[in-house]
């Protein structure tokens, strides 16, 4: 049974870092694409970053530039380093994961398996 627990949010100020883990259990993490999804209050969910089986990563707009998304297979950790932080970045961030047969969209797949969140939130 996959299961994915992110921790590592908070609360930071504009200009500031934060970085989140994702820890994974009931596969083999280095055969998954992984990725980051977020959601503001009153807004849809939307992709943030993904990162294939092969170490490609891809970055919505929004955060190419100032966030970083990587993952240490041995450890069954996946991370998202997020610098420069915004108070438009201010979301509950989820940890997610799938088959790479499942990948397609980079950091738009719509994945089979989501951790519960952890709340970001960054003040001006």
């Amino acid at each position: 049974q996959v299961q994915l627990v992110e921790s590592g949010g908070g609360s930071v100020q504009a200009g500031g870092s934060l970085r989140l883990s994702c820890f994974a259990s009931g596969y083999t993490h280095s055969t998954y694409c992984m990725g980051w999804y977020r959601q503001a209050p009153g807004k849809e969910r939307e992709g943030v970053a993904s990162i294939d089986s092969d170490g490609s990563t891809s970055y919505a707009d929004s955060v190419k530039g100032r966030f970083t998304i990587f993952k240490d297979n041995a450890k069954n950790i996946l991370y998202l380093q997020m610098n420069s932080l915004k108070p438009e970045d201010t979301a509950v961030y989820y940890c997610a994961a799938d088959l790479p047969l499942y990948c397609t969209g980079g950091y738009l797949t719509d994945f089979g398996y989501w951790g519960q969140g952890t709340q970001v939130t960054v003040s001006s």
